[in-house]
Order: structure tokens, then C-alpha cells, then sequence
């Protein structure tokens, strides 16, 4: 749904106001809506509708906009997870997922919202393709980081391990460990095969920075993973994906 770029203010601020008698509260929401956003390359644009995108207080609002339809969903017997904007409905068959998209398209008109586009399809969850939401993919009953997801992860690793970055190794692994021990507590409940590879992938990095501190050439290869092995690294405290993993996994069999 892409209610962040189309509630109604009016309406908006009318929800709010049932809960909230605050005058100077509600004041500054109205102010924090007309605020307008800085576009890049456009400039400062006035916000009309909707909610800015980005700010702090949008999924906020976007859940007291939105708590009727929890209600509704719940109502009609529809089990429906949702995350400001962005939710699931679970149906049993193609006639349900039909009938529930069906309420929600007409709640959603009657309160002056759009569900977007290309994200708002019918998908059969046992089948390939499957679709993302809150940074997993899920099909065929499993579940792991969707892509964009495994594109920031890598994105903050390389960020704390340019190959010419000074500061001992120590240093080095413990800034990667608070990147890999954040995104690491959100994924863990993703299928293991993933984690082996990620891990496999940080030590490359960390290992091309020795290369290159003892005047080799490139990206770690051959003999580097016998100067700098996985106990190496294991000993500096590099938080392993796998094991983080397992751990977890093995955890909740035993609360089981």
C-alpha cells in the first residue's frame, strides 16, 4: 500500500484528533505534515498528501490511520500481519486471498488510499517466486533475506573493510561484528544454507586487507587461507554467521 504518499491529511489529522486532545500535539503533527520534502535535484517540494517519507513519526501515523483495517481484517476472520503500510493476508486457498483482497480494496477507497500498484498481487506462497516483505523472501515455505537486504549487509562490510583502511585487525573486526551482530539478530530465522557464504565472503574481505599489508597484489586467494585460516579470524572474535545461527536454531528446539 502506498498510503505514506496518499493518506488524506484532512482525514488524517481527524484520527489523530479521536485519540489525541492535546491542541499544541495536534498543531505540531499539522506542521510536520505541510513540511515538504528536500528532493534531489527538485529541490524543497510542499506535502499535500500523505505523510513524508522517511520521517520518524510516518509509520506512526500510518498505524493509527490504518488500526481500523486490523480490526476489519480480524473481524471478517482474515489473519493479517501488518507493519505500517506494508502487511500480508494468510488464505488457505485462491478464492479467500480473492474475497480478502477484495475487502481490503474497498476499505482502502472508502478512506482515500491506494494500494500500490505491482505490490499488491495474489501469490501462492508453496510455489517459486514467492514474494518479500520486512526485508525477507518467502517461498516454498522457507524464508530468507531478500536481496536488497543482502546488498545493504555487504554494502556496510565493505564500508568497514577497504582493503587500505588503516588500524589493526583487531579494530577491524570488532566495527565489522557490530554490522554483522545487528543484521544478523533481525535474519537469523532465515534457512542456514545463506550464512556459510556471507561468512566465507567477510573473511575474503578481511584477508585481502593482509594481503595487502604484506605488499600482495589484489584479492585474497591460494596460500592466504592457510596464513589467515577461519581460527585466525575465530580468535579475534568474528562473529560467524553459521554459528550464530545454529546457535539460535538449536535454542529454540530446546525451548520446544
Amino acid at each position: 500500500m502506498g498510503s505514506f504518499d496518499s493518506i488524506p491529511q484532512d482525514k488524517l489529522l481527524a484520527t489523530v484528533a479521536e485519540r489525541v486532545a492535546d491542541g499544541p500535539v495536534l498543531d505540531l503533527i499539522q506542521r510536520f505534515l505541510k513540511q515538504g520534502v528536500m528532493e534531489s535535484g527538485k529541490g524543497w517540494s510542499p506535502t499535500e498528501s500523505g505523510t513524508p517519507q522517511g520521517a520518524v513519526i510516518s509509520p506512526l501515523l500510518a498505524n493509527v490511520y490504518l488500526n481500523p483495517l486490523d480490526h476489519l481484517m480480524a473481524q471478517r476472520g482474515w489473519d493479517m500481519t501488518r507493519y505500517a503500510d506494508d502487511f500480508v493476508i494468510l488464505c488457505e486457498s485462491q478464492e479467500q486471498a480473492e474475497r480478502a483482497l477484495s475487502d481490503v480494496r474497498q476499505w482502502v477507497e472508502q478512506v482515500g488510499l491506494v494500494l500500490h500498484p505491482t505490490k499488491t498481487r495474489i501469490v501462492n506462497a508453496s510455489q517459486r517466486g514467492g514474494f518479500d516483505f520486512l526485508g525477507y523472501h518467502f517461498e516454498r515455505g522457507y524464508r530468507w533475506p531478500r536481496q536488497k537486504s543482502l546488498d545493504k549487509f555487504k554494502a556496510a562490510i565493505r564500508a568497514k573493510t577497504r582493503k587500505t583502511r588503516p588500524g589493526s585487525m583487531q579494530q577491524i573486526v570488532e566495527e565489522t561484528n557490530r554490522s554483522i551482530r545487528g543484521w544478523m539478530e533481525y535474519f537469523k530465522h532465515s534457512i542456514a544454507n545463506i550464512f556459510p557464504k556471507l561468512d566465507q565472503w567477510t573473511r575474503g574481505r578481511l584477508r585481502t586487507i593482509q594481503r595487502k599489508r604484506h605488499k600482495g597484489k589484489g584479492r585474497a586467494r591460494g596460500r592466504d587461507h592457510q596464513k589467515w585460516p577461519i581460527a585466525y579470524f575465530a580468535e579475534l572474535g568474528l562473529i560467524s554467521l553459521a554459528l550464530t545461527r545454529a546457535k539460535a536454531a538449536n535454542s529454540r528446539q530446546r525451548d520446544h
